[in-house]
């Protein structure tokens, strides 16, 4: 198992947090998470005189398939409460789709928290949220319920979607990427945003997006 080293900033986003604490919608401080820890098959180990990964190390591993200015493939999978869910059934709207490495982990969290608190302005410019990871629906359940997330999560277990749609992974593809698409009412893709380590943005360039179409 490969073993790498991070500053301690980068670890809150990474690692799971069973409990993480985020008394308001307005601030979502992060727990401290122990020196040697496990995501996803990859061990990790930190310490405060690390340096920073250079932009080349930290470059997603693969390529995208769905592009700006393609249609992405449609997908069917079970939302929160086990129903299914297909990209087609929103043809007409404005959807952003949004993909994350897991539920429960302080960096999602930090970005569906985000997307509830802006939910409303999702809702003004007529567009559909949707989050998309690799666990299975009553992980999603809990997680919805827990931080009151109005929009939907879907359940790619075994990233078949992830993979159809060419998500890229970071640190050489050992932990799954997170992005975001924003597609038109037409069914184009407009915008195609990954950030890892800055979760919030993810919102900020999707409503510059939205509020142009």
């Amino acid at each position: 198992m490969a073993s790498l080293s991070l500053p301690n900033h980068y670890l809150p986003t990474l690692l799971r947090s069973h409990s993480p604490n985020y008394p308001s919608s307005q601030n979502l401080p992060l727990s401290s998470t122990p020196s040697n820890s496990q995501f996803f098959g990859l061990k990790l180990s930190h310490s405060p005189s690390s340096s920073i990964p250079s932009s080349s190390f930290l470059r997603p591993s693969i390529f995208a398939k769905v592009n700006k200015g393609s249609k992405p493939p449609n997908f069917t999978l079970k939302d929160q409460n086990g129903k299914n869910v297909s990209l087609s059934s929103f043809k007409g709207k404005p959807v952003v789709v949004y993909f994350y490495p897991a539920d429960e982990t302080p960096g999602c969290t930090k970005q569906a928290c985000a997307f509830r608190d802006s939910y409303e302005k999702f809702k003004k410019a007529g567009a559909v949220v949707v989050g998309i990871s690799g666990d299975d629906a009553s992980s999603h359940k809990a997680f919805a319920s827990k931080y009151k997330l109005p929009f939907t999560l879907l359940s790619d277990e075994g990233n078949k979607v992830r993979k159809e749609w060419g998500v890229p992974g970071d640190f050489f593809g050992s932990l799954p990427g997170r992005e975001t698409y924003v597609i038109d009412k037409n069914g184009v893709v407009q915008l195609v945003y990954n950030n890892q380590f800055q979760p919030e943005k993810h919102i900020d360039e999707t409503l510059k997006i939205l509020q142009s179409l």
